[in-house]
């Protein structure tokens, strides 16, 4: 893993630049009217997004560790191709694509908003993992006073092949004592920190008031009501069976950084 690698092979706007970010590491950084935002080539690891006139969208802790081949502690990670441990002894948690360098390809300026394509293959390191496939992976990021994130994966061998992919994002509010999250309230869910079986839905708005790690049936729209920053994040899924809530709460945060 090297900065050095040729990881922008696409002719880029006024809007978005390419440099040396933290660590080291290469980065784009996006400025349009509409939203400023930073994707590390690492992992095309998605670390800020703030829309114009308002707070910071996206968290990353003060103590993430920027080096290669080091997964990075917030913001957007990439879970691919598998999600959380895997089984084999050694393999990357939550798989190889949030510290492998991605490949900028395309970039486009749609009225203020950015929309990258950043593209990730099979090389001699990930066929020797725990998931020894060839693929090709493309990331869609559009940038602008709403984001919207696609992943889409491209079989190019001969077998069927069988992945799990999640943005495991961190999303900023000012105070998660007083968050609330609508939309799950119709959605059955495994508490991950008690024995795994699903419970029925409650019809609860959710509070958080300790560790929590859920995963919830996939219900397609998600509020976020951030009364701290005075505003509502709303998160808004396709293709997706499931969502997660996941919060480490002050302890284990205070542990982990």
């Amino acid at each position: 893993m090297t900065g050095a690698l040729p990881v922008v092979s696409a002719a880029l706007p006024p809007s978005v630049r390419a440099e040396a970010g933290r660590g080291g590491l290469p980065r784009l950084v996006v400025a349009t009217a509409s939203a400023a935002a930073e994707v590390y080539l690492q992992g095309a690891h998605l670390t800020s997004w703030v829309p114009a006139g308002h707070e910071p969208v996206i968290w990353m802790s003060q103590h993430s560790t920027f080096a290669p081949g080091s997964a990075l502690r917030g913001g957007v990670p990439v879970c691919f191709p598998w999600f959380g441990p895997h089984p084999s002894d050694g393999a990357p948690l939550h798989g190889f694509a949030r510290i492998s360098d991605w490949t900028l390809t395309h970039v486009a300026e749609e009225g203020d908003d950015v929309r990258l394509t950043l593209t990730l293959t099979d090389t001699d390191t990930s066929r020797s993992s725990a998931w020894p496939h060839p693929f090709v992976a493309r990331y869609l990021v559009t940038l602008g006073a709403s984001l919207t994130l696609a992943l889409e994966v491209e079989n190019t061998g001969a077998e069927a092949i069988t992945f799990a992919e999640a943005f495991h994002t961190y999303l900023h509010v000012g105070d998660v004592r007083t968050t609330s999250i609508t939309g799950l309230e119709q959605s059955r869910y495994v508490d991950r920190l008690a024995p795994p079986e699903w419970h029925p839905p409650d019809g609860e708005t959710l509070r958080l008031t300790a560790e929590s790690d859920r995963l919830y049936e996939q219900p397609g729209s998600i509020t976020v009501v951030d009364p701290a920053n005075g505003r509502s994040l709303q998160v808004v899924a396709q293709g997706s069976a499931n969502a997660v809530v996941w919060n480490p709460w002050i302890a284990k945060a205070a542990r982990d950084g």
